[in-house]
């Protein structure tokens, strides 16, 4: 069987292309982190040539997509597309920007990194850094059921039936799940499948392949594992040197891989018989075409590269000539291929009198003029071929890394948070760390919190190094290295205990906000429930609100605020998601926490009746909107009118009881349990609370204060979320500043800060802790 080669090279991203699919000959379809989704349409055949529209265009990364071929309900098809803002875009393949989306699904609470189409069309997955994975059904786009048992990002998600969901976890397992066994939109795992590492990408081993495997997995050591259903692994395929992100499988029976070391790879069996480099430094995602075996990928450097068999599609001489040369002139930090003794390595004479061994095999040659490259085996034109120049990875040679066009001294690979992606983080010794680290928080949209934590480790990492010039050129302090670096004064932390600030969270999509509420008023409209639908003047005042929104103005009225309440407490209970999402929006507004509703309820009695009222028999109160209730309270505190409600004895005693319920105190059970989004609202408001009684001494019983540090203290012993148990911590530490390390109720907070301080490692969960311990002692 012949190798693959270049057919097409498809560029129009300006950032990397995270997936890719290839629905069908004539159609490509790739999704990237310049915040785009674009349609490639085949304009010629040989050689190929496409056309590219962007079909969604948003504001944060999209890292995911899936199609639904085309149907009599959607003759174009369906893009299915989701990223880092959590919400699953739905619209035609024909669609462009502008236009409105099918349907946006609303469920996750962090980036969306997986989708697929369930066979039978009639179904979709989701996986999520959330920890779940969700079934979506086509058409009227309702969540269906959530699969549940994850302890880490659900990094890929493979239906193998209209029953039969598996996905790969960050926690190192695979879950074989059964949809026919729903309960109550939940379904927990048939099976579970052990694995040594993280598991990246799934794909459906052929039924052809030799080693009788039903799923192949992937993970970072760089390992494809071959598995029965029942557990039994059958297989293993090595030859990647880094992390694999991406699997699927060819008409042939062939598997394909790709990964961080810039390939992908073709498998035969237990064998690799090809090894495509790109010029780039990670191929994110690969793709085959059913019908014709030929397979597109999606890179870093933002290009989507098709590679065919077929003499017929293959690119012409001069692309292939200017992607020989792209490989060729790449630049591999030396990191990538270990350590190198220039004085042991072969001249060039070796290129021609010596073979590989095996298909992708690196071999280091010292070229006639001092320089290191790296040479590729492959097997199927029987030859080694120039992949790139090895650089080192110290400033002190003069030689640079290559990353997004751009020469850079490092380009490091950081890992945030476990089961998450790692982040190339660029740096130059002339810069300061901090002001790279605050760059490399704002391009990847990281917390504040990561600041010192990512300058740190750009300073751990340069030690020594110097810029263009040896160490023995250098006399005296280096003027550019580490003596000059900028480093936080003093050697001791500051204190943290208590905090003194008010937290909110406020940041939202008023687009689609407001989108479902008007679709939500349509179905009411052509039902006849007039009684609570919204006449042209309320869809009028709607307006009018959505633009105060959007231009930062607080809101004065109480008609408008009353046309909010009406639709969190009267619409069903499956409604009101969005009401309540705009009713925490305008919480920080002084008229909103000033408002009664006609039966005298405060807005904190509002938010929390809208969560927990007029649940649907047999399940439980909803997760989102349990969230934006706890959202909505602790916006309160925003307003000096909110924290006067809030200090309210009876308003107080409701808002705490509301997180006691949340938790799942006594015996009650709790509500989004491991809901990322749930527990930081619930310990934003914690925090709100503890400020309060800090500032205001006196202003919350000592009975609230205890009954929250119950709450809390659950939190402690049983999550690991980094954000949550550190906003667990804060509000903790502050509240045992207030009732006294004395109170036997502050000391028995020790155990659960104990026990959160063991199982969160990370530097200021560590630092909180103490600092809560220390109050104790």
């Amino acid at each position: 069987m012949s190798n693959f080669r270049l057919s097409a090279q498809l560029a129009a991203h300006e950032a990397d292309v995270r997936d890719v699919s290839f629905p069908a000959p004539d159609l490509i379809l790739s999704a990237s982190r310049d915040h785009t989704v674009r349609a490639w349409s085949r304009t010629a055949s040989s050689p190929p040539a496409f056309e590219p529209h962007i079909v969604t265009q948003g504001s944060e990364f999209v890292n995911s997509l899936t199609c639904l071929r085309p149907s009599a309900d959607f003759p174009k098809g369906l893009v299915v597309s989701a990223g880092t803002d959590s919400i699953i875009d739905v619209r035609s393949v024909a669609a462009g920007p502008s236009d409105n989306a099918e349907r946006l699904l609303i469920g996750h609470a962090q980036n969306v990194c997986a989708l697929a189409v369930i066979p039978g069309s009639k179904f979709i997955v989701s996986g999520s850094w959330d920890s779940t994975a969700r079934v979506w059904s086509v058409g009227n786009w309702e969540a269906e059921a959530v699969l549940e048992g994850h302890e880490g990002a659900v990094w890929d998600v493979l239906p193998l039936s209209e029953k039969l969901v598996i996905t790969g976890c960050a926690d190192k397992n695979i879950r074989v799940y059964d949809l026919g066994k729903t309960v109550a939109g939940q379904v927990q795992p048939r099976s579970t499948i052990y694995t040594p590492d993280v598991v990246r990408a799934l794909c459906e081993v052929p039924k052809s392949h030799p080693s009788g495997a039903d799923i192949a997995s992937a993970s970072n050591d760089g390992t494809i594992r071959l598995w029965k259903l029942n557990g039994q692994q059958v297989g293993e395929l090595r030859g990647h040197t880094s992390f694999i992100y991406s699997l699927t499988s060819l008409p042939s029976g062939e598997l394909v891989s790709s990964g961080e070391d810039r390939t992908v790879r073709i498998w035969r069996g237990s064998e690799c018989v090809q090894t495509i480099t790109h010029p780039a430094i990670s191929v994110w995602s690969v793709a085959a075409c059913s019908t014709t075996g030929d397979i597109a990928s999606g890179a870093s450097d933002g290009v989507v590269r098709v590679f065919s068999r077929s003499e017929e599609r293959i690119a012409s001489p001069e692309t292939l000539a200017h992607f020989d040369e792209s490989v060729k002139s790449s630049s591999i930090p030396q990191q990538e291929v270990g350590g190198v003794n220039k004085e042991k390595l072969p001249g060039p004479e070796f290129l021609r009198t010596k073979s590989g061994t095996k298909d992708g095999q690196i071999q280091m040659i010292k070229e006639d003029d001092g320089t290191v490259t790296a040479h590729q085996w492959s097997v199927g034109q029987q030859q080694w071929i120039n992949v790139g120049t090895v650089v080192d990875a110290v400033g002190s040679s003069g030689r640079k890394v290559e990353y997004n066009g751009q020469s850079y001294d490092y380009v490091f690979d950081v890992a945030i948070e476990e089961g998450q992606p790692s982040l190339k983080l660029p740096y130059n010794l002339s810069e300061n760390p901090y002001a790279r680290a605050q760059k490399f928080i704002n391009d990847n949209e990281l917390s504040q919190n990561y600041l010192d934590q990512v300058a740190q480790f750009i300073v751990s990492n340069t030690q020594g190094a110097t810029i263009g010039q040896t160490s023995e050129a250098s006399s005296g302090p280096d003027p550019y290295g580490t003596e000059s670096r900028y480093r936080p004064e003093g050697d001791s932390a500051p204190k943290i205990l208590p905090v003194r600030d008010y937290l909110d969270i406020t940041v939202a999509k008023y687009e689609p906000m407001f989108k479902k509420i008007l679709s939500v008023n349509s179905a009411l409209v052509a039902a006849g429930r007039k009684g609570i639908s919204l006449n042209p003047s309320s869809q009028n005042t709607l307006e009018s609100l959505k633009k105060a929104l959007e231009s930062n103005k607080p809101v004065t009225d109480d008609l408008t605020i009353s046309l909010v309440v009406m639709m969190c407490t009267q619409w069903d209970y499956p409604d009101r998601l969005a009401p309540l999402d705009l009713l925490r929006c305008i919480a920080t507004s002084p008229a909103t926490a000033k408002f009664k509703s006609s039966g005298e309820s405060s807005l904190v009695r509002i938010a929390i009746s809208a969560a927990l009222e007029d649940v649907p028999d047999g399940s439980q109160p909803n997760e989102n909107c349990t969230m934006m209730a706890l959202r909505t309270i602790a916006n309160l505190f925003k307003t000096a009118e909110g924290r006067k409600l809030l200090a309210q004895p009876s308003e107080a005693s409701a808002a705490i009881s509301f997180v006691g319920r949340v938790i799942g105190i006594r015996g009650q059970p709790a509500i989004g349990p491991f809901n990322r989004n749930v527990l930081l609202a619930l310990t934003t408001l914690a925090i709100n609370y503890a400020v309060l009684a800090s500032k205001q001494l006196g202003s919350i019983s000592t009975d609230n204060q205890i009954r929250l540090t119950s709450s809390l203290a659950l939190v402690l012993q049983k999550q690991t979320d980094t954000e949550v148990v550190y906003r667990a911590l804060v509000a903790v530490g502050t509240l045992i500043t207030v009732i006294g390390k004395a109170a036997p109720e502050a000391r028995s907070l020790s155990s659960s800060i104990k026990s959160a301080k063991d199982r969160v490692s990370e530097a200021r969960v560590q630092t909180i802790a103490n600092e809560c311990l220390s109050l104790l002692a």
